[in-house]
């Protein structure tokens, strides 16, 4: 079985569910700590390959909502969304759950965890 690779930030709520429900049902998995380990442009870039700009940014997210106006108007593809992530990874939804270099699910469900 391939190792699973979770990215997210230790202190989010959906993170700490996702590493929960991990845990609960004995699932091996590496942490991989946004702020700590940090990201970098080849691996956005091919999570960009399999998902949307617009769905791997977290639009809903407080660091979206922070940024200016202008700012959020300047993401309007693959190459201004991977700028915005290098610079505040904190916009990438959360959590990325990847095996195999592939993304599984984006953000946390229990229900689409179990089908995992």
């Amino acid at each position: 079985m391939a190792l699973l690779k979770l990215y997210g930030i230790p202190n989010c709520n959906t993170v700490k569910k996702a590493r929960g429900w991990l845990e609960a049902n004995g699932t091996p998995y590496v942490f991989h700590d946004f702020r700590k380990d940090g990201v970098d442009a080849a691996l956005l870039q091919g999570w960009l390959q399999q998902v949307a700009w617009d769905k791997l940014v977290n639009r809903a997210g407080m660091t979206w909502r922070g940024l200016p106006d202008s700012a959020k108007a300047a993401v309007t593809d693959n190459a201004s969304a991977v700028t915005l992530m290098l610079d505040k990874p904190s916009v990438i939804k959360r959590p990325v759950l990847v095996k195999d270099g592939s993304i599984v699910q984006l953000g946390f469900s229990e229900d689409a965890y179990q089908q995992l």
